[in-house]
């Protein structure tokens, strides 16, 4: 089996250091790749640190994986040793459910396989991106773009697919105003998407100095969401919504931004729920609710031609592997514009 070299977490208490442990031999249905960049995600620390109640130790994160083939197996036929490559959040599920005939491998019947922390049919556990080289299988394999920057490219597997999925569900487009809430690694990725989808993009925060970023990204306005009068003005002016913030906060002045028929799709997740929004706001416009996450691997591949096609990517700090610890508490801080990516090449 070939070995690989990581950072794990060994408990919710610890910090990520080395591990050297083995992945899989490439099957016939397999792809081996030797990682050159991987994206750091919050929910890489909440998983390294338990925040959800459900980490099997060792954890070793990362699901916005960019490499290049190193072996393929047998019945491989879309990928060949030399191609660039991006594994994103999952790497497998049954296959055979009504959703994933569909392509919604996320929504899958039995439960999708994570890319870490997931469990895979034999009942061993994954291992992510934050080491040298993975195995998975090809129908989990994506092709990524020529004109895609590797490095650019990484948080387009998590923080792309999950704003530009429910953007593509709810049909965002040409003469759309469509609200963004939250300036982050998600938020910034959904303005460059809508508005290269065509919709005018109104960023919702609360922080004045991100004023400047949110304009130089693609939104026309920003709204301050602490001032009143400045939501005040945004009162039944949007189609659409896409609430990117983790953490619990009162839906309701938002359910107001939104015409008759507007929908408010969370995609954040916080670790207390939301205040329960008022159903009076929800019946007087027939305003909806919904939520959503991530992508399926056709979309998925959607999403990246159509990033290489209007020249997206995500702005990134590089960062060594060494100094992912320091990465989570900056992250903490929101101290990062906009996502963190790890060059791989610094874990050797």
């Amino acid at each position: 089996m070939p070995q690989s070299l990581g950072y794990a977490a060994q408990s919710a208490d610890a910090d990520l250091a080395t591990i050297t442990f083995e992945r899989r031999d490439p099957g016939p249905d397999d792809v081996l790749i030797d990682i050159t960049h991987c994206g750091v995600c919050h929910s890489d620390l909440h998983q390294a640190r338990n925040d959800w109640k459900n980490t099997v130790y060792p954890c070793v994160p990362g699901h916005e994986i960019i490499g290049t083939v190193a072996a393929v197996g047998s019945a491989v036929s879309k990928f060949k040793p030399g191609d660039t490559v991006g594994v994103g959040c999952l790497v497998d599920s049954c296959g055979t459910c009504a959703h994933c005939d569909e392509g919604l491998e996320q929504y899958c019947d039995t439960g999708a396989t994570g890319t870490y922390n997931g469990r895979l049919p034999d009942g061993s556990h994954t291992f992510g991106g934050y080491s040298q080289r993975v195995t998975v299988k090809e129908s989990f394999v994506l092709r990524i773009p020529d004109a895609l920057d590797r490095a650019g490219a990484a948080p387009l597997l998590c923080a792309g697919i999950t704003t530009y999925s429910p953007l593509r569900h709810w049909k965002v487009g040409p003469g759309q105003r469509v609200g963004v809430v939250g300036l982050g690694g998600l938020g910034h990725m959904a303005v460059k998407l809508a508005k290269a989808m065509g919709a005018d993009v109104v960023l919702f925060t609360t922080s004045p100095g991100k004023i400047e970023d949110a304009k130089r990204l693609g939104a026309s306005e920003v709204v301050i969401s602490k001032e009143r009068d400045q939501m005040k003005a945004q009162r039944h002016r949007l189609d659409f919504i896409l609430d990117t913030v983790a953490a619990s906060h009162d839906l309701n002045p938002y359910l107001d931004c939104l015409k008759v028929n507007g929908s408010l799709v969370l995609v954040g997740v916080p670790e207390e729920a939301h205040p329960s929004p008022s159903v009076g706001r929800l019946l007087s416009r027939r305003r909806s609710i919904a939520g959503s996450a991530i992508g399926g691997i056709a979309e998925t591949q959607e999403m990246l031609d159509f990033c290489a096609e209007h020249g997206i990517h995500s702005d990134i700090e590089m960062i060594a592997m060494s100094e992912i610890n320091a990465a989570y508490e900056r992250m903490l801080r929101s101290d990062v514009k906009y996502r963190f990516v790890i060059d791989m090449a610094t874990l050797a």
